[in-house]
């Protein structure tokens, strides 16, 4: 190229970048933030965190609760859940491990399913489909018929945490994205070899935890869990029912992802009373008669059906 031409062309565009300039129409803009639409991050160390989580954990002995349950498309809940789209549902739990879900159909109020678990074994009753569904809580595998993958247990984990042991070896971390900005423990497992057990998420907002996800041998994720919209215990606790130690919120929100298990379900919480007293008979489920028994994870059952 003729250097004459390449000098012209050169101050050509300088040129057009100083009118531009002087014309008002810069190449980026600056936009102040009011102080008011800033977001508030909070500070916590570890030991604030720990201390935070463990209250919960330790505080919460009962749950006696109100939901409505939705399961997202796809799920394994979606030959039960999902044909009413929606269910509400009566929820007891009680430490260690007891658990029980009633749900019911909207408007009728008919029973969509009672299910039952005791930390080893669990009982589903479906009505619609005339099954007694009988499993054992460890037995994870997956079957293609979506009634028999209804896990108790996973809404137990969701909302009864195990409280982080001293000697357990927890990390500290920050994480920030374009929404939000995060304090991360992770609960790390011992042995032969060290995985990671699960992971606690604080809001740096409010501090509160807003997702737990509990990880299985050689770092498989089994559940992914988020909460949200805490709101006091003020206005649901009966009267003469002390409220828990240290604790004075409670999520009314939750997602559960069970990745493994191929489904996410939703718990809206309507209403909710902690540390009420219990009696065990609220926990057992028998078989109505003239159900047919079906035992989950069974290789020979499985074959028969």
């Amino acid at each position: 190229m003729n250097r004459r031409v390449l000098a012209w062309m050169v101050g050509a565009t300088l040129a057009a970048f100083s009118v531009g300039c002087r014309g008002g129409a810069s190449v980026s803009t600056k936009t102040t933030v009011p102080q008011s639409a800033k977001p508030v991050v909070l500070e916590a160390t570890r030991e604030e965190l720990l201390d935070k989580f463990n209250q919960i954990a330790q505080g919460v002995k009962t749950v006696n609760a109100t939901v409505e349950l939705k399961p997202t498309a796809g799920s394994r809940y979606s030959g039960v859940i999902e044909e009413y789209h929606e269910v509400k549902a009566f929820l007891l739990a009680a430490r260690p491990a007891e658990i029980r879900v009633i749900g019911q159909a909207p408007v009728v109020g008919t029973t969509v399913f009672d299910m039952t678990s005791d930390g080893e074994t669990f009982h589903v009753w479906v009505p619609s489909k005339n099954k007694f569904l009988v499993g054992q809580v460890a037995a994870e595998r997956a079957s293609s018929k979506p009634i028999e993958n209804l896990r108790p247990q996973h809404l137990l984990d969701a909302l009864l945490w195990p409280e982080i042991r001293k000697e357990e070896t927890v990390l500290f971390e920050e994480f920030n994205d374009e929404t939000a900005r995060y304090y991360v423990l992770t609960v790390l497992r011992g042995g032969y070899q060290t995985e990671i057990l699960r992971k606690v998420w604080f809001d740096r907002t409010d501090l509160q935890v807003s997702r737990l996800q509990g990880y299985g041998p050689k770092g498989v994720l089994l559940s992914d869990v988020h909460y949200a919209d805490w709101q006091p215990l003020v206005a649901d606790q009966e009267p003469g029912i002390a409220r828990p130690a240290g604790v004075t919120v409670f999520p009314r929100a939750i997602r559960i992802d069970r990745p493994h298990d191929d489904y996410q379900l939703g718990l809206q919480i309507i209403k909710v009373v902690l540390n009420t007293d219990i009696p065990a008979d609220r926990f057992k489920l028998e078989q109505p008669p003239g159900v047919e028994l079906v035992t989950v994870g069974d290789a020979a059952e499985d074959k028969q059906r």
